[in-house]
């Protein structure tokens, strides 16, 4: 008989169950910008107030005169809910020999890929509501072009940019914004500008994280969407689109 090799001495391969190969997308945000709401049934309507109370009222009467009235009033929109659903499977004949051998539980892993896929669509879905420039007025929209992009360090101010972005909002709802989302690769490129390098360099060793930028831009919550989605039909070897884009984004959202 000819000498066995090491694969052959082994008989079975042992799997490295502390050593698992896979994907994990990077950081999603929209919960962020869109906090889940429970509703009770698949459809109702949403309340809306208007801006009376920002409405300047001459008040003012002489001895005996009539006292001028306001209204007070709101509006609803139609809401209705969209239902998905997604399965997926894992023949009972596979997960019992996973179970046995690697010591996998594929039900799990399924039910887990399932909610992933589910929660990319709705990053997706919500960074395309939030980043489609045609849901804004002209006045709550800038493209950023030739020096005045960020990546142009030398004659960009993001601080400028975003001190107006907070404003813009201030003038519109009264309260400034508390929230601004980040693509990565803005994120990355911030934490190399040197306005932003200047703002900290005798006040902090620190290295520019999102907290970091909060603090300089005066915004209480930063945050930086790093997933990234694949078609559906595309193939394994390219490279996926980041969700969120090369865009920074101001909003006020109720806590």
């Amino acid at each position: 008989m000819p000498e066995m090799n090491t694969n052959q001495a082994r008989v079975v391969d042992p799997i490295l169950s502390n050593h698992a190969r896979g994907y994990q997308n990077g950081e999603m945000i929209s919960q962020v910008l869109f906090p889940d709401v429970i509703v009770p049934v698949r459809g109702g309507r949403v309340i809306q107030f208007g801006k009376e109370a920002f409405r300047r009222v001459n008040a003012r009467r002489a001895p005996g005169s009539d006292v001028r009235r306001v209204t007070y009033g709101y509006a609803s929109d139609p809401i209705s809910v969209i239902q998905e659903a997604l399965e997926g499977t894992v023949p009972v004949e596979t997960a019992a020999e996973a179970a046995m051998v690697p010591g996998i539980d594929l039900g799990s892993g399924a039910v887990d890929m399932v909610m992933d896929i589910m929660l990319l669509n709705k990053e997706c879905e919500c960074s395309e509501l939030a980043l489609n420039a045609a849901n804004y007025d002209a006045n709550h929209k800038v493209a950023l072009a030739g020096t005045d992009k960020w990546s142009d360090y030398a004659n960009s101010d993001p601080i400028g940019d975003i001190n107006a972005g907070r404003e813009a909002i201030r003038s519109y709802i009264g309260r400034y914004p508390n929230t601004l989302t980040l693509g990565a690769d803005v994120f990355n490129t911030l934490k190399e500008h040197p306005v932003i390098k200047d703002k900290i360099k005798y006040t902090s060793a620190k290295s520019i994280t999102a907290e970091v930028l909060a603090g300089i831009f005066e915004i209480e919550k930063v945050v930086v969407g790093a997933a990234v989605a694949l078609d559906e039909d595309a193939g394994d070897d390219e490279a996926a689109n980041d969700v969120w884009g090369g865009a920074a984004l101001l909003a006020f959202v109720p806590r």
